[in-house]
């Protein structure tokens, strides 16, 4: 088999995290909840499931989503929320785990 001339990077490198302010498709809204920050993901951007917290359904991988985290300096990594683009676009107009208000 021939060798092969790529070089190889450690898990560690590849799933590095990225902060979450340096991004540039990185967007700021203001709402009625506060102001967060949120960034989109693509088909291919998402390798794992999450639940979301405006329906309670499952967000299965390699499905289109966004990610928003409050906006101020109390935004973390821990407050990021994975969210279908509906459902953060009703948020308003529906209480947390899909029931209607």
């Amino acid at each position: 088999m021939p060798r092969s001339n790529r070089p190889r990077r450690s898990a560690t490198v590849r799933d590095e995290h990225v902060p979450l302010r340096s991004a540039s498709f990185t967007r700021s809204e203001v709402a009625a909840d506060g102001e967060w920050l949120v960034r989109s993901l693509s088909a291919s951007g998402s390798g794992r499931s999450y639940r979301c917290p405006g329906c309670d359904q499952e967000i299965p991988a390699a499905v289109p989503h966004l990610v928003a985290w409050p906006a101020g300096e109390d935004g973390s990594v821990d407050e990021r929320r994975h969210w279908h683009s509906p459902c953060w676009a009703a948020r308003s107009r529906r209480a947390p785990g899909g029931r209607r208000r």
